[in-house]
């Protein structure tokens, strides 16, 4: 291939392979046999390395250079990283180390041959899936885990809580950041996750699940089992995004516990909704002050935006996003962005087959 050649099988069958040369009066050809009838290893039995053809019969366009054998060739250069070259990465490696002009579509399969040698194809994920859970648990004291599946035995949600991270809680601050994220492998899906943080305002990585989709039911059963890991208490708190399916789902599941929205959220809902974007600073300000600076701040939005200030008091409610009347404890956390740097640290692997992607997780709460 290196050398821009190009071959044709005459003949293959099971006992017995011949190629030759794609010029018929050229010399090169290979012929190779079983070793023994009942073998499955060939040998080869004659080889002719030197091409006699013209140089006009080499094309750098090669009939062998299929996306399987260029996967084959690129998958060293995904073990091991998270991202490995794009397609683009595949055209140029294929030009410089094989010698063969391929298309970006070929490149774009060859590297998905690659990542299915390396991490595994999707269905064989979901088929290792409970025993891979098993292991955990084995492996990892009080880790909890749960696959649910749908009437016809097919995949549905999957929850994993690694035992060091539910013992640790404890000791963590009592602020629970909830959030979700798009998968981007084949069969998509949606990551849900749940945070803590430490006294040194350190992520705490603490529940991960995988639904189908970000509906109602999905959150219901992950916060059921989130329940089960964190307890339901009057100094929980949990923040989450203004999503209709959490904020109904919450004070259904926590009864005790106190929901609060992403400050953040709520800044963006009100640029869009209100298409107001000076008023967030003010807003924000609002947030994170007290009681007496507070009142300042709402006369000033409402004199301003009648509308937004009646917005902030009725549909979200001040307990929701302003620390001076939240009922808990917040300890100055008033976003989701705890979060959010999970999901960007996982960015580069959110089309990975299940196991494998899980297999990154526990390598990221390892370091």
């Amino acid at each position: 291939m290196k050398g821009n050649f190009e071959f044709r099988t005459r003949k293959s069958n099971r006992s017995l392979w011949v190629i030759e040369c794609i010029d018929p009066n050229c010399s090169w050809r290979l012929r190779a046999s079983k070793i023994v009838p009942e073998s499955t290893k060939f040998v080869i039995r004659k080889y002719v390395g030197v091409h006699s053809c013209s140089l006009l019969n080499r094309n750098t366009n090669h009939h062998q250079a299929t996306y399987v054998v260029i996967g084959e060739q690129v998958a060293p250069q995904y073990v091991g990283v998270e991202k490995g070259p794009g397609p683009k990465g595949v055209q140029t490696f294929a030009r410089t180390k094989l010698g063969a002009q391929i298309s970006y579509y070929k490149a774009w399969k060859g590297r998905k041959h690659a990542h299915t040698l390396i991490r595994g194809s999707p269905e064989q994920s979901f088929h290792v899936l409970p025993s891979y859970f098993h292991m955990l648990e084995k492996l990892n004291l009080r880790t909890i885990t749960y696959i649910e599946v749908d009437r016809e035995s097919r995949f549905k949600y999957l929850f994993l809580a690694f035992g060091v991270a539910i013992r640790g809680f404890r000791y963590m601050r009592k602020v629970v950041g909830i959030d979700e994220t798009f998968l981007k492998g084949q069969y998509r899906g949606i990551l849900l996750v749940a945070t803590a943080q430490d006294c040194n305002r350190q992520c705490y990585l603490l529940a991960w699940g995988i639904v189908d989709f970000e509906n109602e039911d999905a959150w219901i059963w992950f916060l059921t089992q989130l329940k089960e890991v964190i307890g339901d208490t009057d100094e929980l708190a949990l923040i989450s995004d203004r999503a209709p399916s959490i904020k109904k789902v919450i004070s259904t599941i926590f009864e005790k516990a106190h929901h609060g929205a992403c400050a953040w959220h709520v800044a963006q809902n009100l640029r869009n909704k209100f298409k107001c974007a000076d008023i967030i600073g003010s807003d924000w300000s609002a947030v994170n002050t007290y009681r007496c600076d507070f009142v300042w701040y709402m006369t000033e939005i409402s004199h301003r935006y009648p509308r937004v200030a009646e917005y902030l008091e009725n549909e979200f409610g001040f307990e929701k996003w302003s620390q001076c009347h939240y009922p808990g404890l917040r300890y100055n956390i008033t976003t989701t962005n705890m979060v959010e740097s999970l999901n960007n640290m996982l960015v580069n692997t959110r089309d990975f087959p299940y196991v494998a992607f899980l297999d990154v997780i526990q390598e990221k709460m390892s370091k």
